[in-house]
């Protein structure tokens, strides 16, 4: 009898102690994440293990989700929801791995789409570019792209977007090219997703790493060029300016098929902005000069890009001069370079 009273003594006084130890480390957590977070601070030690998230924590605050509970009140995941949304500089690479964690987990859509907010937010962040990298999230995020629902489609390639403001990032993302070339193909015009898609390619051709992967589809982009939104076109033509400051490039970029109704955006109605690029690009091109024999093959194709903005039969001759009295300096500028 007395040792059990001993045993069962010892066993009152070790429950207390990790009462105590587990209120002092939740205070040690809240003290070291809400100081990163006054201090405006990012940790960047990277770890790549899993944290379990208990009802009311701290961490289902910081996360903004729902933790499986049913005592678990509404009210606090909306605030927790608020705290993370305005506190994406201060995750911390277990929170980076919680999230990737849900987004593979969670069967509801709002739920995910949520994440990809939230990661995409968090990729604005070089560190947070590198660690999402690491953990194998790019990939993760990618799998997305073919969801059913187009917003997280969209978020998607919002976050896709952000991480490949890296360039060792982009070495993985190149093979989801053609996937987000058919997505611009496969969308209504001038949609959310064709203008998150464009984006991305947008970052994706600033070097010529992986410009070749984009070759196929000037076809495509010219097409769009001449029935999207002026905020659609500025896209497009980012790419296209891009794709054309690539001398490798050039004999695909005049051979591509190119719609007629091309030239009529040559005019003082057409946007500044689009206009502007439009003048670059053709600046581009002409910086190509073909052989004879190369020229003389080319036009025999009357719908290429060579015949439409090139030859010496296109249209846009006589369209030049007349943009020279275009109220925009700079428009004037680029128009007096191609006229000389």
């Amino acid at each position: 009898m007395g040792d059990d009273n001993v045993i069962a003594r010892l066993g009152g006084i070790k429950a207390l102690l990790g009462i105590v130890a587990g209120a002092g480390a939740s205070y040690g957590i809240y003290k070291l994440v809400f100081a990163r977070v006054e201090d405006g601070g990012v940790n960047r030690k990277k770890s790549g293990k899993s944290v379990a998230v208990q009802p009311g924590s701290l961490m289902s605050k910081v996360s903004g989700f729902k933790v499986v509970s049913k005592n678990l009140d509404p009210s606090a995941d909306n605030e927790s929801c608020d705290v993370y949304s305005r506190s994406a500089a201060s995750l911390e690479p277990r929170h980076l791995s919680m999230l990737l964690s849900l987004l593979q987990s969670s069967p509801n859509p709002e739920e995910r789409r949520k994440v990809l907010v939230t990661l995409g937010n968090a990729a604005a962040f070089t560190v947070n570019q590198d660690l999402l990298r690491e953990f194998g999230g790019l990939h993760i995020i990618a799998n997305f792209l073919s969801d059913p629902s187009p917003d997280i489609r969209v978020q998607t390639l919002n976050a896709l977007n952000n991480l490949s403001m890296n360039i060792r990032n982009q070495e993985q993302l190149k093979i989801y090219i053609p996937s987000v070339m058919q997505l611009i193909e496969m969308s209504p015009v001038n949609s959310d997703l064709q203008l998150a898609a464009l984006r991305l390619l947008t970052n994706l051709s600033v070097t010529d790493n992986h410009q070749h992967l984009m070759k196929t589809s000037i076809t495509l982009l010219l097409s769009l060029l001449v029935v999207s939104n002026e905020v659609l076109q500025i896209q497009v033509l980012k790419v296209l300016v891009n794709l054309s400051s690539n001398p490798d490039l050039m004999d695909d970029i005049v051979q591509a098929q190119a719609p007629a109704s091309l030239i009529l955006l040559f005019d003082s109605c057409t946007s500044t902005s689009v206009l502007l690029r439009l003048l670059v690009f053709v600046g581009n091109l002409r910086a190509w000069r073909p052989s004879m024999q190369v020229a003389e093959a080319l036009r025999r194709k009357q719908d290429s890009l060579y015949c439409v903005l090139m030859d010496g039969s296109s249209q846009l001759h006589h369209k030049l001069p007349l943009l020279v009295s275009h109220p925009d300096e700079e428009v004037k500028v680029q128009v007096a370079k191609l006229l000389t």
